[in-house]
């Protein structure tokens, strides 16, 4: 196979997220090296970790872009059913991992994995296969849509884990919008579902709390609203430029999570503004060009998908950012790419193949999405409208 081949694909998606993950690594090492030392005897232990994932999610991703969408599709019910069953998982004892009061953990002897975070881009191929399929144009056919991702988001939601939960359901509604769904009949789902999350969220009272901690941490300074400080404690450090390269002060032990859910503050701290913004750039553009990937896909399957997969990975960016900077409750939610976990960089990665063998068939937009809204997908079997 000829170099030029194995690399006909959406160039800047690819370098994006490749060096967002090589950036992830030596983030992941200055935010977790003092603590590392300290639990385990081993500085580099998060980045060995990371090291080992990233080959492995760089190899799927490039696997995947050469997989043709149409058979992305016919492995899409084989790949969903797997997603369930792994999320299903987490609950059988001695199997599921339970920690800081969640299961989302899978302990399979060599490695610990985590269901939702490979689910959620199971339940995207599933969701544009049956949006390609039958639409999203009537009330009938977007509850079948909502019902497919309406399991995966139950199932993630029992764990719990309300922060991926959360982005699932946005990726979606992203789908059914892009599907040809309605606006009063996803209004009709919506307003629901919207009044449901705040159900859930008075339900747990540790989550009322996080709320109140959110509105002014505060009032809750060495609890709930410990956490949120001392992410404006590095923030405010870091200023325009930073404070240098593993100079964070708030990694020594102050700020949780630094490694995972909390590393872009450490990357404020050490950086500062420009340092965050430069960050950001990748993420734009891979938010952008999967954007554009999907409006020029040739066929609907390959355009929602993509659309779903997009959706996914700048949702999640979106409140990973949220949080950090205080704009949204405090939720554990890891940077894509960035944040240190294996299960999140390989799943990333491979998503972005996905992403990549859809961009390898544009060509003329078949359709532009104001029209793609508009025109029914009964007839449509992943094929071209």
């Amino acid at each position: 196979m000829k170099a030029r081949e194995l690399f006909a694909f959406d160039k800047p998606v690819a370098i994006s997220a490749v060096l967002l993950s090589l950036v992830g690594l030596l983030f992941i090492y200055s935010a977790s090296s003092y603590s590392a030392e300290l639990e385990f005897g081993d500085a580099f232990r998060y980045v060995k970790t990371q090291a080992v994932a990233l080959p492995l999610g760089v190899a799927c991703m490039l696997a995947l872009s050469r997989v043709a969408p149409e058979k992305l599709m016919k492995w899409s019910p084989a790949v969903y059913i797997a997603g369930l069953a792994m999320l299903a998982a987490v609950f059988i004892p001695g199997l599921g991992v339970e920690s800081y009061g969640a299961t989302r953990w899978l302990d399979l002897g060599i490695v610990t994995v985590q269901p939702s975070e490979l689910a959620k881009f199971a339940m995207v191929m599933m969701l544009a296969r049956i949006a390609a399929k039958r639409g999203a144009d009537t009330f009938p056919r977007l509850l079948l849509l909502l019902g497919a991702g309406g399991a995966v988001c139950v199932l993630i939601m029992l764990e719990p884990n309300m922060s991926v939960t959360v982005c699932a359901a946005g990726a979606v509604f992203a789908v059914a919008f892009v599907a040809g769904a309605r606006g009063r009949h996803l209004a009709v789902v919506l307003i629901p579902a919207l009044a449901a999350a705040v159900c859930l969220v008075l339900a747990e009272p540790y989550r009322v709390r996080r709320l109140l901690a959110f509105l002014d941490p505060w009032q809750s300074p060495l609890d709930e609203g410990y956490q949120l400080i001392q992410s404006y404690y590095a923030l405010g450090a870091g200023g325009l430029f930073g404070v240098g390269l593993f100079a964070s002060r708030q990694k020594y032990l102050f700020l949780p999570f630094a490694e995972s859910d909390f590393i872009l503050s450490v990357i404020g701290e050490e950086t500062g503004l420009f340092g965050v913004l430069a960050l950001l750039v990748p993420f734009a553009v891979i938010t952008v060009r999967g954007i554009r990937i999907a409006r020029l896909a040739r066929d609907r399957y390959s355009s929602y998908l993509a659309a779903g997969v997009t959706a996914l990975i700048a949702l999640q960016t979106l409140v990973n950012v949220g949080v950090v900077c205080g704009a949204l409750p405090p939720t554990g939610l890891p940077l894509p790419f960035v944040s240190a976990g294996g299960t999140s960089l390989v799943a990333n990665l491979a998503a972005t193949g996905m992403l990549l063998s859809v961009s390898r068939g544009t060509e003329k937009p078949f359709l532009t999405l104001k029209e793609l809204r508009g025109v029914p997908a009964a007839k449509v079997q992943g094929g071209r409208a």
